[in-house]
């Protein structure tokens, strides 16, 4: 993987280079796309750098790139501004679920994003509307909520503010078609579909362990073999990352009043041991010795 600039036609911008930062990178990158991957630290850069290869890698194995597509190359960066104002195809803002820290980030870049560029943030659960105001040209803000691993999910929910403009919209869904991805158009609320159904029912199946009615490897396997779960809702919530569901499910429950979307106290306990899930090594699993997962309640 390079850090060298890139010259390729199709240009992403991603600010966060977190779990779903790289994920996004790795996809876009699988799809010939030149990505630049900015973030404040460079050690953090580093880190994204070898979780990039290694999404790009399982994703190679798993037989989901395209095969007629020669790999993007791959720039990353702490000049947040300059990276954003090479005119890219878009921009999209990866932070943690937090509307004051998108805020900020969106408010820190807008002005440097020539208009007319899709500025996407990536989120689950935070209104559109509510970080219009952030940026200069609402127009030009959107949603995407990109699931975890981008390069598997296939379908992207994507969703147009109150303010959002029909040239930012149809240029967003154009690029998401260049990565292959189908994009399903919903109205803007808090946690839109996917996360207002998903989010609540995991913190349900974290409540069942909490309250000894079953541990989580019982959940899981009831609701894969009887409901027809792929993973389990709590596997689920591992690959989410434990941290980011609670976050998003706080979002949901001070905007809806949700009693269901009230952190259950067996994942703020989890969030509290830095027990966040697979990125961890430890949350509703374990996952010493990579590949190697036991059930840990």
């Amino acid at each position: 993987m390079t850090t060298a600039a890139s010259d390729e036609t199709d240009h992403l911008v991603i600010i966060g280079a977190g779990v779903l930062g790289c994920g996004i990178a790795a996809l876009a990158l699988a799809h010939g796309v030149a990505v630049t991957l900015a973030d404040h630290t460079r050690p953090k850069l580093d880190q994204a750098e070898a979780a990039v290869t290694g999404h790009l890698k399982t994703a190679t194995l798993l037989g989901v790139c395209p095969e007629d597509i020669p790999h993007g190359r791959l720039d990353t960066t702490t000049g947040l501004e300059e990276a954003v104002a090479r005119r890219p195809a878009a921009v999209i803002e990866a932070g943690t679920e937090d509307s004051i820290l998108k805020a900020g980030v969106l408010a820190q870049v807008g002005p440097h994003v020539p208009e007319g560029t899709p500025l996407i943030s990536n989120t689950s659960s935070v209104p559109v509307d509510e970080l219009a105001d952030a940026v200069p040209r609402p127009e030009d803000l959107l949603g995407a909520h990109f699931m975890d691993p981008p390069y598997l999910i296939a379908t992207v929910e994507v969703i147009p503010g109150r303010r959002t403009g029909a040239g930012a919209l149809s240029a967003a869904k154009a690029f998401l078609g260049v990565l292959r991805r189908t994009s399903i158009l919903v109205r803007d609320s808090p946690g839109f579909v996917t996360s207002r159904l998903l989010h609540p029912m995991i913190n349900d199946a974290a409540r069942l362990v909490q309250e000894g009615v079953a541990s989580a490897e019982d959940v899981d396997a009831l609701m894969c073999g009887c409901l027809g779960h792929p993973s389990g809702p709590l596997r689920t919530a591992d690959l989410i990352g434990i941290d980011n569901l609670a976050d998003s499910l706080w979002v949901l429950h001070k905007r809806t009043g949700d009693e269901r979307s009230r952190p259950c106290d067996l994942l703020l306990a989890k969030v509290r041991d830095g027990h966040h899930g697979r990125k961890s090594g430890r949350g509703f699993y374990d996952y010493a010795g990579g590949n190697s997962v036991k059930p840990h309640a």
